[in-house]
C-alpha cells in the first residue's frame, strides 16, 4: 500500500496535457514590457508571450496574428483579469484559420523574438514586436462559474449577508433567528 504514495506525484505529472514549450517558461523569461524597451537588445531571444487575438492575416506563404497581450499564469495561460501591456504579432508558416483562431480567444505563443514592425493601428502608426512562432496553443473558452446550488445553511436564495438561503427574500430576512427592527 505505502507504494501507491510513491506513484501518486508521477500520476499527476503525467496528467498534464499542455505542450512543454507552452507549460514552462524559457529560462530567460524576458516579458513583454521588458522587450518593448529595448528590443534591439533581446532580438533572437526565446519568449513565451500570449494575450486575446485582435485580427489574423493570412498571405501566401505565412499567417500573421495581432494580440493584446496580458500577463501569463503558471500554467502559461493569459490572465484577463490583470491589465493589459500592449500589442504583439506573431507571424507564423502555418495557415491560421480565422474561423479557428477568432477574435477575442486566447491565445500563447512560444518562439523566438524578430524585432518590430510598424503596424497602422487606426490613424496611428505603432512599432510592434514580432514574434516567430515555434509553438501557438489557442486556449479553450472557459464557461462562467455559476452557483445556484445550496449554501452551507442548505438554502437556495442569495443574500450579500446571508448566502443562498431560503429564508431571504427581497432584502428581508424571513428566517427563525430573524432580525428585529
Amino acid at each position: 500500500m505505502k507504494w501507491l504514495i510513491y506513484l501518486l506525484p508521477l500520476l499527476m505529472v503525467a496528467c498534464s496535457n499542455l505542450p512543454p514549450a507552452i507549460d514552462n517558461p524559457p529560462l530567460v523569461d524576458i516579458s513583454y514590457p521588458q522587450a518593448v524597451q529595448a528590443i534591439g537588445s533581446y532580438q533572437s531571444a526565446q519568449v513565451r508571450w500570449g494575450g486575446v487575438i485582435i485580427d489574423v492575416e493570412n498571405e501566401q506563404t505565412s499567417s500573421i496574428v495581432q494580440v493584446l497581450s496580458y500577463p501569463l499564469n503558471n500554467y502559461g495561460r493569459p490572465r484577463l483579469g490583470k491589465p493589459y501591456e500592449g500589442r504583439f504579432i506573431i507571424k507564423t508558416a502555418e495557415f491560421l484559420d480565422p474561423a479557428i483562431y477568432t477574435k477575442n480567444s486566447e491565445i500563447t505563443v512560444a518562439g523566438i523574438l524578430k524585432g518590430d514592425e510598424a503596424r497602422l493601428i487606426g490613424k496611428k502608426e505603432l512599432r510592434l514586436p514580432v514574434v516567430a512562432a515555434s509553438l501557438i496553443h489557442l486556449w479553450p473558452v472557459e464557461p462562467p462559474i455559476e452557483y445556484y446550488g445550496p449554501d452551507v445553511w442548505g438554502g437556495f436564495g442569495y443574500s450579500p449577508y446571508f448566502g443562498y438561503s431560503p429564508y431571504y427574500r427581497g432584502g428581508y430576512y424571513y428566517g427563525p433567528y430573524r432580525r428585529w427592527r
